[in-house]
């Protein structure tokens, strides 16, 4: 039986993956949304249609962690699904990330952690606020823009402490229509960009207006495809022209408002200058030929082609791939100049076609890159590959995966790219 009518007292024991608490009923595992390690909680099931396990969510806190505060984003105190964790320090938020990133890699990845610590989760900013350099936010049929409430279509227009300073300014005076979506950007450059979407889509066709409803087949290709990203849905622009300026290092692209680009305003600088640090350290040298796999507009393209003056290698040539058609024609002006051929379709049935590389970066979607990627990167036999995950679970199986193809990892870092979240981006070099 589901539903608030019915209240269990539980005693949270453990984190898990995606943010929930771990407690155990009638001999079941409960998932507590909101319940953190050490706490006795109110909960009331909201999925009880699973043998092994139940979902629950908490309604009042009996005893408390000493470690949960006053959630620092208005929106997700409101209710809000942006900001899971507001409610933990950000340090301890580190922790628990660390301690389920550790746990997916142990039980879906085999790591037995006799060799190597799991990896702990570095902060990428000072602040847990003041971060993101683009939103999305639904038009309800008021005309105010604000996040949806977790588990509704509900709009709630609190404010979240995610963006960067006044890119949520104001919000309501751009005069976006009823139903559609609003996406809104900060570049490099301070400019700030809002551009008016086409609101979701039922599977009818009928504009939903961002309702729950949404196309299940639009869901799985925004998970295994960045080009889905930059659908063209943009009606107009609201504030500035359709392209954000976005620097990293030396280099500036110039990317579609609703293209692919790094959400943490320090992620594209902290991942690049690690991915390299790590190469070196792993013994690549010489001249190098490399694989660019997902890879947008080209920032690690970018990277290898500048840092390797510093690193003691050479990258020569590189093959970026990726099926985002505005990330692709930011990289194609970006890297006009540079030796790196672009290839536009996707990651699977691309690697075939490609030279051999000594050193692959695979940047996958949420979903990660899958077997038959894994599989494919590893027949080509690099002498490293850079492997990075913004899913616990996709990363855990991606490295378990290239080990059963003889890949072993020799450095992995985690960062705190979505902080007051439970979501965690981590890196790994692996070589035979």
């Amino acid at each position: 039986m589901t539903g608030t009518d019915v209240l269990l007292e539980l005693e949270v024991t453990g984190y898990a993956n995606g943010g929930a608490g771990i407690a155990r009923a009638n001999g079941r595992v409960v998932f507590v949304e909101g319940a953190l390690p050490g706490e006795t909680v109110l909960a009331a099931i909201t999925d009880d249609s699973h043998a092994a396990y139940a979902k629950a969510v908490v309604t009042q806190i009996v005893d408390a962690n000493a470690r949960r505060i006053e959630p620092g984003c208005p929106a997700a105190a409101a209710g809000a699904g942006c900001c899971d964790l507001a409610h933990v320090e950000p340090g301890y938020a580190r922790e628990l990330g660390a301690t389920a990133l550790a746990d997916v890699l142990r039980r879906i990845g085999g790591f037995a952690f006799d060799e190597r610590a799991a990896p702990s989760v570095e902060a990428l900013a000072d602040s847990s606020s003041g971060w993101r350099v683009r939103t999305r936010l639904a038009v309800g049929r008021d005309g105010r823009a604000g996040l949806r409430a977790r588990r509704s279509a509900a709009i709630v227009t609190e404010p979240c402490a995610g963006p960067v300073a006044g890119l949520l300014e104001d919000v309501d005076a751009l005069g976006a229509c009823p139903g559609t979506e609003l996406v809104l950007v900060a570049g490099t450059d301070g400019e700030r960009h809002a551009g008016e979407l086409e609101g979701p889509r039922s599977p009818s066709g009928r504009n939903s207006g961002g309702r729950k409803g949404r196309d299940d087949r639009h869901r799985r290709r925004a998970q295994q495809s960045r080009g889905a990203r930059s659908e063209p849905r943009v009606l107009r622009n609201l504030i500035g022209d359709d392209l954000v300026t976005h620097r990293v290092g030396e280099r500036t692209w110039q990317v579609p408002v609703t293209g692919f680009w790094q959400a943490h305003r320090n992620a594209p600088q902290v991942y690049t200058d690690a991915a390299l640090t790590m190469l070196a350290e792993v013994g690549i040298a010489g001249r190098v030929h490399a694989w660019d796999l997902y890879g947008g507009a080209g920032v690690f393209s970018g990277a290898l082609l500048d840092g390797d003056r510093t690193h003691g290698f050479e990258v020569t040539s590189i093959d970026l791939v990726d099926t985002d058609p505005g990330a692709l024609a930011a990289a194609e002006v970006t890297l006009a100049a540079d030796p790196v051929r672009i290839h536009r379709g996707p990651v699977a049935a691309t690697l075939s076609r490609l030279e051999r590389a000594n050193v692959v970066v695979s940047d996958p979607p949420r979903s990660g890159s899958g077997r038959s990627v894994v599989d494919a990167i590893a027949a080509a036999e690099p002498d490293a590959v850079v492997h990075v995950g913004c899913d616990a679970a996709s990363f855990a199986r991606d490295l378990g995966r290239f080990a059963a193809n003889g890949y072993r990892v020799r450095q992995w870092r985690a960062f705190d790219a979505f902080p007051m979240t439970h979501h965690v981006e981590a890196i790994a070099v692996l070589t035979r």
